[in-house]
């Protein structure tokens, strides 16, 4: 998957909206202001002391702690709305948001949209106008188990994501069954592998744990250096967009393989550690940018969107 974290040409920038004020929603308004594809026009949350909506303000960005309703109110919808928030939150808003013709950008365990790992699935138009980005854990490991499972014959796969209690949100906790239930499905889609296992920790470790996650295999007579070369591959295809992407440990002794990476942040508001917010943001935002640049191709061409 040739994917580049160049940034797209496009003819003018998209307009964007993000709903959420977390601290997943507060990274996406950082790197969302690094983008010269994407024009944020709205943050939208329902606190209005909350930390994300203060950040935007500071930023210059219009804020609304109406939520939803403050997305759907403007005449012209958004071109593209980042939903931050729950997973039951989604299931409630992608029936509002579906008519707009918007393409929403679902960063939520509700396994409600097409699922999108990048340098799986790619960044390419969607068949619909929900993409969702399964969980941190799935992007961490997706990549990883695609590769594994069409390289080898896996029969057994385990995915233990770590991640730092301060940077498990409110959102995170509620969606805890959500999340580990999507990240199995996606697994198993994504390999081809039905007897899987999803599992989260939140670590209250002081100093905090690095997020990261394990991926336990079964494969018979796995070659060590076979598989260290197509994980150090995948690493290398994920640091595309996610620079923090490292690979810990690799071992495979008899048929059971182990796999490690920890993702490091690189983000203006984030902890090193919470690597887990910055995966599945930065794979968000290359989708909005690729649709910014298939929006300006389809204008130069005169092609409908």
């Amino acid at each position: 998957m040739g994917l580049t974290n160049a940034p797209p040409e496009v003819a003018e920038p998209v307009t964007v909206a993000v709903i959420g004020t977390g601290a997943i929603g507060r990274d996406l308004v950082s790197k969302i202001d690094r983008s010269a594809a994407l024009d944020l026009r709205l943050v939208a949350g329902r606190n209005p002391e909350s930390a994300g909506l203060r950040y935007a303000e500071r930023l210059g960005y219009p804020t609304s702690a109406a939520g939803i309703e403050a997305v759907l109110a403007p005449a012209r919808p958004f071109d593209v709305v980042f939903d931050a928030t729950s997973a039951a939150s989604h299931r409630d808003h992608w029936p509002l948001l579906e008519p707009l013709g918007t393409l929403v950008i679902d960063l939520t365990p509700s396994k409600v949209g097409e699922m999108v790992a990048p340098t799986v699935t790619g960044v390419s138009a969607p068949t619909g106008r929900n993409v969702n980005l399964i969980s941190c854990g799935g992007q961490a490991s997706v990549p990883v188990v695609h590769a594994l499972a069409a390289a080898f014959p896996v029969s057994y796969v385990e995915v233990v994501s770590t991640v730092a209690s301060d940077v498990a949100g409110r959102a995170t906790r509620l969606n805890l069954d959500e999340y580990v239930a999507t990240t199995g499905h996606a697994v198993t889609a994504f390999s081809g592998v039905t007897d899987v296992k999803a599992i989260l920790n939140i670590s209250p470790a002081v100093p905090p744990a690095t997020f990261r996650t394990a991926v336990h295999a079964l494969i018979p007579g796995a070659d060590p250096a076979a598989v260290r070369a197509v994980v150090d591959r995948v690493a290398e295809q994920v640091r595309s967009f996610a620079p923090g992407y490292e690979v810990t440990a690799c071992t495979a002794v008899d048929d059971r393989v182990t796999i490690t990476v920890q993702v490091t942040a690189h983000s203006d508001v984030l902890p090193p550690y919470a690597g887990n917010l910055d995966i599945i943001n930065s794979a968000a935002v290359m989708v909005a940018e690729q649709h910014a640049a298939r929006l300006g191709r389809a204008a130069r061409t005169g092609v409908a969107r």
